[in-house]
């Protein structure tokens, strides 16, 4: 039977949507390796250059210009991101603990991406850093310039991380101690109870919410997920300073397991 011409319109039409869907793949690859890329590149670039002036300037200026340099530089690849349709945020949010001094924020650790998101929108956050983000070449000296704390000593960890609380600062912590493993949220870890109770300072929960496990735990580094990759920030319940520290996991671990 001779193809009619309907039929001929729906199978250029079927072609051509396989062309550009092909076309589109490609380019979102392409686009997803040229921003690690990116990303790769300013990290390194400013990891460089906080080695070699950081040492150079007195404490009180090298911690507050390193931690804006940092603040600066996510903003501006998130902004990258989001101009090139790969990102949608709200974080919004946050706006609320500006001008909230001397306060433990503890969001729950879904992905990699949770630092970038929650330091490029807060001012003058201190980070809880691994040993090997201090060791890497990408992060490192950025990371020792601002001041940020290395967690391999715990008893030196705490007395850091209560002075910075008492000066004033924002304190990111992560209480799962690692990205979550098993939805919503791994069983917290102790430490940021006690950096609260030795700070006195009160325990501010967020929440992350996202349509993609990108950069979760298991997550391939140079594994594309499916754009875009859309994340909303939500602040939880603010806890009181405590003297009870295994009731204070106990209730921030609840709090997140009903709102998450």
């Amino acid at each position: 039977m001779a193809e009619t011409a309907t039929e001929r319109a729906n199978a250029a039409g079927r072609r051509r949507l396989t062309l550009t869907g092909a076309l589109r793949q490609v380019w979102e690859h392409v686009l997803f390796y040229g921003l690690l890329f990116l990303f790769g590149l300013m990290s390194l670039a400013w990891s460089l250059t906080a080695a070699l002036i950081g040492p150079l300037l007195p404490r009180r200026f090298a911690g507050p210009l390193g931690r804006l340099a940092i603040k600066t530089g996510f903003r501006l690849y998130l902004g990258t991101l989001r101009a090139c349709g790969v990102l949608k945020t709200d974080l919004s949010a946050l706006d609320g603990l500006k001008g909230d001094g001397g306060l433990l924020i503890c969001p729950n650790h879904p992905s990699i991406l949770d630092a970038v998101l929650l330091i490029s929108h807060l001012p003058d956050v201190v980070c809880i850093a691994k040993a090997k983000v201090y060791d890497n070449l990408f992060l490192g000296g950025g990371a020792r310039m601002a001041g940020y704390i290395r967690n391999d000593a715990p008893n030196s960890l705490v007395k850091l991380a209560a002075q910075q609380v008492r000066a004033g600062h924002h304190l990111l912590i992560f209480p799962e101690g690692t990205r979550t493993e098993r939805a919503p949220v791994n069983a917290l870890k102790g430490g940021f109870a006690l950096i609260a109770k030795t700070a006195e300072a009160p325990v501010q929960a967020v929440f992350i919410d996202s349509n993609t496990n990108f950069l979760g735990k298991g997550w391939p580094l140079f594994r594309k997920p499916e754009f875009p990759l859309v994340y909303t920030v939500r602040l939880g319940r603010r806890f009181d300073p405590v003297t009870d520290m295994r009731g204070l996991v106990a209730e921030l671990e609840h709090h997140y397991r009903s709102e998450l």
